[in-house]
């Protein structure tokens, strides 16, 4: 059974930053691609940022400049560094990891206070 646990969120005021984390067990092949989603109250989950096992980004346009995804195969773990958060950025964040099928984390938190 593959399982993804996030960790890094938190409260953190406008301006700051945190780094997001999520570690997949129960696999030993290298995802395709691996992925953080966001979820606000009310609103779709949203794509943030994904990367590739041959390291090719892409960003939400909302974050590109100031969020980094990068991801460490040998240990199947996939980070997000978020820079200049905004209160926009507020909303639950989603660890995602891809191979013939989607996994999906539990989510963490991430309030930004303005």
């Amino acid at each position: 059974q593959v399982l993804l646990v996030e960790s890094g969120g938190g409260l953190v005021q406008a301006g700051g930053s945190l780094r997001l984390s999520c570690a997949a067990a129960g696999i030993t092949f290298s995802f395709d691609a691996m992925g953080w989603y966001r979820q606000a109250p009310g609103k779709q989950r949203e794509l943030v940022a994904t990367i590739t096992s041959g390291t090719s980004t892409n960003y939400a346009d909302s974050v590109k400049g100031r969020f980094t995804i990068s991801r460490d195969n040998a240990k199947n773990t996939v980070y997000l560094q978020m820079n200049s958060l905004k209160p926009e950025d507020t909303a639950v964040y989603f660890c995602n990891a891809r191979l013939i099928v989607d996994y999906w984390g539990q989510g963490t938190q991430v309030t930004v206070s303005s």
